[in-house]
């Protein structure tokens, strides 16, 4: 009697932790996915915030058609790789839109008179600001990414993940391009 009760004891115990490893896994991958959300809301809102931008530079600088089609190109493989939602492909298209609005910005400087614009100056304010929230929701999505990423990994909830279908999701990184551009330190020249 006292071992079966035991045995009773020991199968529930394992089932109670099943269940947790369980309820983990569910719980990382929903704040997960709920953090590229944030991401997306993020990237929307700066492909919105494009158009604006253009429109603005196009009226100083209506000659330079290349870098306005680079960037309209750019902004819309942006949002085709997003409604994609892969992860590495969203990346992609997003570094490259990002070197486009770098040229669109560079340009900026041909034209004192845009530079001096207060619309321009605003459209270039707002869209620092969802870079900088947008590097906020990529590390919050990256952290998410990551503690799920090591449950499925770690003994034993890899075995209650490799059974429910519970799989890694990719981190969202900067293109090594990008990476290289951020960290570049300007040169000063006397």
């Amino acid at each position: 009697m006292l071992t079966l009760s035991i045995i009773i004891g020991l199968i529930v115990a394992i089932a109670l932790y099943i269940i947790s490893l369980y309820n983990g896994l569910v719980d990382k991958k929903a704040r997960t996915e709920e953090a590229w959300s944030g991401i997306e809301v993020q990237l929307k809102r700066r492909h919105n915030l494009i158009p604006n931008l253009i429109e603005t530079v196009k009226g100083y600088a209506s000659h330079e058609q290349s870098t306005f089609e680079r960037v309209v190109n750019a902004r819309n493989s942006a949002i085709q790789a997003s409604d994609a939602s892969t992860t590495t492909t969203t990346a992609q298209a997003e570094t490259v839109l990002s070197g486009a609005l770098r040229q669109l910005f560079a340009l900026a400087e041909d034209y004192p008179d845009l530079k001096a614009n207060t619309n321009f100056l605003d459209l270039q304010e707002q869209l620092k600001e969802l870079e900088d929230q947008i590097q906020m929701a990529r590390r919050f999505y990256n952290g998410s990414a990551r503690d799920l990423n090591i449950m499925v990994d770690s003994f034993p909830s890899n075995l209650v993940a490799t059974r429910f279908n519970f799989v890694k999701f990719e981190f969202f990184e900067l293109d090594e391009s990008e990476a290289s551009e951020v960290k570049k330190v300007p040169s000063v020249k006397f």
